[in-house]
């Protein structure tokens, strides 16, 4: 089963970036859609982006379109997370997901998830 390890997270004011980054341990990485999730204190996780086996498909949750952009690097095995503009409402512990899909949405099964990098932005 592929290891998912996130990093980058931290603690940042408004209107801050950030970039995360996931790194999966399988060789077959390029070949499945990513994502990446979130759950704030007291919430449940919520769908923040998702992108196609070789990039070229992305999708994104309403409330951060246009802040934050996910990307890969199948050379590394890496899917990326810049978030810009940040807010405290991006307050959580991020996660990265792995589908067994070659393009995946929200609505997708993802079967791996990684132990998740926490994101807090103050005011």
């Amino acid at each position: 089963q592929v290891q998912l390890v996130e990093s980058g997270g931290g603690l940042v004011q408004a209107g801050d970036s950030l970039r995360l980054s996931c790194e999966a341990s399988a060789r077959a990485f390029y070949e499945y859609a990513m994502a990446w999730f979130r759950r704030a204190p007291g919430k449940p996780r919520e769908f923040v982006a998702s992108i196609g086996w070789n990039g070229d498909v992305t999708t994104y949750e309403d409330s951060v379109k246009g802040r934050f952009t996910i990307s890969r690097d199948n050379s590394k095995n890496t899917v990326y997370l810049q978030m810009n503009s940040l807010k405290p409402g991006d307050t959580a512990v991020y996660y990265c997901a792995q589908s067994g899909l070659r393009v995946a949405s929200k609505n997708s099964h993802f079967a791996s998830w990684g132990q998740g990098t926490q994101v807090t932005v103050s005011s």
